[in-house]
C-alpha cells in the first residue's frame, strides 16, 4: 500500500483517455505499459521485506515471487477502467501501445544509498542521464542483505505528499506490412532513391511511386521498402512485375477493405505511366520470409537487345539456342563493387533463345538463376565473367537495352481484382 501511494489512478486515467481519443488511430484492442521511476523498485522491496517478516512470525515462508508485482497490482486496477471509458479490452498481442512514464521527484533520493552498499551496480553511460537506473536498481536490491537495507530505508517507507506524475504518454501501433508486385516501364527511373555525396541524381523511384500513396492512406510515420531482387536503371521489369513489401513504421490505420486496397492501387496505378502495381495487399510479418527465402534457387527470365562489333548472321547467334545450364564465373562486377564484396560466384544461365535482326544485332531472351549480372554475360566485363556472349560469339558484344520478363517468386499470392 505504501507503494501504490506514490501512483495516480484519476490523473493518469484521464491523461491516457485524452491522449488515446484525440489520436487518429485506429485500434479494437490495446496494450498499456508503464515505466515507473527506479526509486519505486525500493519501496516495494521495502514493502516486500515487511510482508516476509509478518508471514514469517506466523510461521509461513514467502518467496518475492509469491507477491504480485506492483506494475501488475497498477494494471489490474486501471484496465477496467480503460474498458469502461475506451470501449476496447486490454491485450497482449495487440498492435495498438499506450505507454507512460512517470516521475517522482519527491523521492528521487530514495535509491540512492544502494550506490554506497553496491556502488558496482552503478556506472555512468553516455546515453543515460543518471545512473540510478531501474535495472542498475533492481540489481542493487538483488544484492544488498536485508540487514543493511534496513540500516538505510526505512520499512515500511514514509507515505508521500504527492502521488507520481505522468511525465509522456505516447501511443503507437505496431507496423503493418503491404506487398505486391510491381512493374517499371521507364528507363531512367532507380528502384530505390539514387542519392551521391548528397545529390539526388534522378527525380523519382519506384519506391517513391509507391509508398507516397500508402504513406498518405495508412498515415504512417515512415517505411522500409524490400524486393525480391533489384533492377539497373535503365532495365525495365515487365511481365507479372518484381515481388515487393513495405513496412510501414506505427501507422494511424490499420484496416482496409479488400475495396480499399483494390482502390489505393488504382490511385498509385493512375499517378505515373513509370511504374504500375498488382496483387496489393496486406500481409504478415511472417509472410515476407517467403519473398526472400531459397532466392538464389529462384530463376528469372530476360530479354537483351545485343550489339556485336564483328558482323554476324541468324546461323552465327543460333548456336546459343542450344546451349542449356550453361555455367558461369562472375567475379563482382566493376560496377558494383563500391558497395559489395570482392567474390567469384557460380552462377548458370539455363536457357537461351536468339532473335537475329541485322548485321550487328539480335535480342536474346534468357532464363538464368537469380543472381545472375545479365550485362556482365553479354560484355564480359574485361574478362570478370567467363564464358560471355562476347567470347562463345568471337566478337566484342554490348547490351543496348535489358528487360526482366518474369521474377518467378510464388509471392504474393494473386489477386483476382484486376
Amino acid at each position: 500500500m505504501w507503494s501504490l501511494a506514490v501512483l495516480p489512478i484519476d490523473p493518469c486515467f484521464f491523461q491516457v483517455c485524452q491522449k488515446s481519443n484525440s489520436s487518429e488511430y485506429q485500434f479494437s484492442s490495446f496494450v498499456f505499459s508503464v515505466s515507473f521511476p527506479p526509486q519505486l523498485s525500493v519501496r516495494e522491496h521495502a514493502a516486500w521485506l515487511l510482508v516476509k517478516e509478518e508471514m514469517g512470525k506466523e510461521g509461513l515462508l514467502v518467496e518475492k515471487d509469491d507477491i504480485v508485482q506492483l506494475k501488475e497490482a497498477y494494471k489490474w486496477i486501471i484496465h477496467p477502467l480503460f474498458l469502461e471509458e475506451l470501449g476496447v479490452p486490454a491485450d497482449g498481442k495487440s498492435l495498438f501501445e499506450v505507454s507512460v512514464v512517470f516521475a517522482h521527484p519527491e523521492t528521487d533520493e530514495d535509491c540512492h544509498f544502494l550506490a554506497r552498499t553496491c556502488a558496482s551496480c552503478f556506472k555512468p553511460a553516455k546515453n543515460k542521464q543518471s545512473v540510478f537506473t531501474r535495472m542498475a536498481v533492481i540489481k542493487a536490491l538483488e544484492l544488498i542483505d536485508d540487514d543493511d537495507f534496513h540500516k538505510n530505508f526505512r520499512s515500511p517507507p514514509s507515505s508521500p505528499k504527492a502521488p507520481c506524475t505522468a511525465v509522456d504518454i505516447q501511443c503507437t501501433n505496431g507496423a503493418i506490412f503491404v506487398a505486391g508486385r510491381y512493374n517499371k516501364y521507364s528507363r531512367t527511373l532507380p528502384q530505390t532513391p539514387w542519392i551521391i555525396n548528397g545529390e539526388r541524381k534522378m527525380e523519382s523511384s519506384v519506391e517513391e511511386l509507391i509508398t507516397e500513396h500508402l504513406i498518405a492512406t495508412f498515415k504512417a510515420d515512415s517505411f522500409n521498402f524490400s524486393s525480391s531482387g533489384r533492377e539497373d536503371v535503365d532495365v525495365r521489369t515487365l511481365g507479372n512485375g518484381r515481388p515487393f513489401a513495405i513496412e510501414l513504421v506505427n501507422p494511424r490505420r490499420v484496416h482496409l477493405t479488400a475495396e480499399e486496397m483494390k482502390a489505393l492501387q488504382q490511385t498509385i496505378n493512375n499517378s505515373s505511366d513509370k511504374v504500375q502495381v498488382r496483387d496489393l495487399q496486406i500481409v504478415t510479418r511472417e509472410a515476407i520470409g517467403h519473398m526472400k527465402e531459397g532466392e538464389e534457387g529462384k530463376t528469372k527470365s530476360y530479354s537483351a537487345l545485343i550489339w556485336t562489333e564483328k558482323e554476324i548472321r541468324s546461323e552465327d547467334v543460333a548456336v546459343l539456342d542450344s546451349m542449356k545450364e550453361l555455367k558461369l564465373d562472375q567475379k563482382t562486377p566493376l560496377r558494383v563493387l563500391h558497395r559489395r564484396p570482392l567474390a567469384v560466384r557460380v552462377r548458370v544461365i539455363h536457357t537461351m533463345q536468339s532473335e537475329y535482326i541485322d548485321e550487328h544485332h539480335f535480342r536474346l531472351q534468357l532464363k538464368t538463376q537469380a543472381g545472375t549480372y545479365i550485362k556482365e554475360f553479354v560484355h564480359g566485363d574485361f574478362g570478370r565473367t567467363v564464358p560471355n556472349i562476347g567470347s562463345l560469339l568471337g566478337t566484342t558484344a554490348d547490351i543496348l537495352e535489358l528487360d526482366v520478363e518474369s521474377v518467378d517468386v510464388d509471392w504474393p499470392p494473386a489477386l483476382d481484382n484486376e
